[in-house]
């Protein structure tokens, strides 16, 4: 029998989203599950007259479960300038939705990555990588799902590489985004924090060196342990915390964060782990009423 949470008959909290994937249909069968009353707002159907706030203010919570970063970001800040507390925050959103906001955080909060580099021309991303060593890998900044990720095993792929790059075009292809190749044990591991609490993880399983789900990868649980617990934690909080799913590499030097995910994915997830993740992201957000109501 689900505990019931007590809420006002009148929807307090607004799930923003784009797309009705699986994990916005569980997020909104948990909400009926837990009696916690609440507003689906597509996203392509909103529109912000700042002059005229009353549409807006009248949620104390939002949830943003857009597909399209942009489209997300956005509406976060709307809601957030109308002191709307929002899950996650613009400035979470940011710093996640882009590699290099993310190693920057990481970095001053001294959470452990994969080595990683960033340069702006031929030369000095040439000798990047041969400064790490091959193969290397490259990423775009802003991306998801492990599309247009490369390893790169030589300079002739590097150069190959740039060669597009150049062709394509788009301030975004001028930042060359490379890290040192590890090697994992044919998996990654995805840890689920919200709040203060990591709530459970998985094993992305695959023969392919990309692990993630997305590509054909199988989950599998992840028993927590104190190290895994910790560096998930520490680098929930270096980017700004909330609901969050971390991903970590194995590696000789132990732990590696490799990447934060502020919209995470669980459908794949939850009977794998034994945790009712979009039930934790109800009670979380009915938490968030209380302390407005303070």
């Amino acid at each position: 029998m689900p505990q019931v949470l007590e809420t006002t008959t009148t929807p307090r909290i607004a799930v923003v989203y784009d797309r009705l994937r699986p994990e916005e249909r569980m997020l909104f069968e948990a909400f009926e599950r837990q009696g916690v009353t609440f507003d689906q707002l597509y996203a392509p159907h909103l529109s912000a007259d700042f002059s005229q706030p009353e549409f807006f203010t009248r949620y104390d919570v939002m949830i943003e479960r857009c597909l399209s970063q942009t489209r997300g970001l956005a509406l976060s800040r709307i809601f957030d300038g109308f002191g709307v507390s929002v899950i996650n925050r613009p400035s979470v959103i940011e710093i996640c939705g882009d590699k290099l906001a993310t190693n920057a955080a990481l970095a001053r909060a001294a959470v452990p990555t994969p080595r990683t580099g960033v340069a702006f021309d031929t030369e000095a991303v040439l000798k990047l990588c041969e400064d790490f060593g091959y193969p290397v890998v490259f990423k775009p900044v802003v991306g998801s799902w492990g599309r247009m990720v490369s390893k790169v095993n030589d300079r002739d792929a590097v150069e190959a590489i740039l060669e597009h790059k150049e062709v394509l075009g788009g301030p975004q292809h001028k930042v060359f985004y490379v890290q040192q190749y590890v090697k994992k044990p044919g998996r990654d591991i995805r840890v689920f924090v919200i709040g203060d609490e990591v709530i459970g993880a998985i094993f992305r399983s695959s023969e392919h060196w990309i692990t993630n789900t997305a590509r054909g990868a199988v989950a599998s649980n992840c028993p927590l342990y104190d190290e895994l617990v910790d560096i998930s934690l520490r680098a929930a909080k270096a980017v700004g915390g909330g609901v969050l799913a971390v991903d970590l590499l194995e590696s000789e030097q132990g732990l590696l964060v490799n990447e934060i995910n502020h919209t995470m994915e669980f459908r794949n997830s939850v009977a794998t782990t034994g945790v009712d993740i979009p039930a934790r992201v109800v009670r979380y957000a009915a938490a968030q009423l209380v302390l407005t109501d303070r």
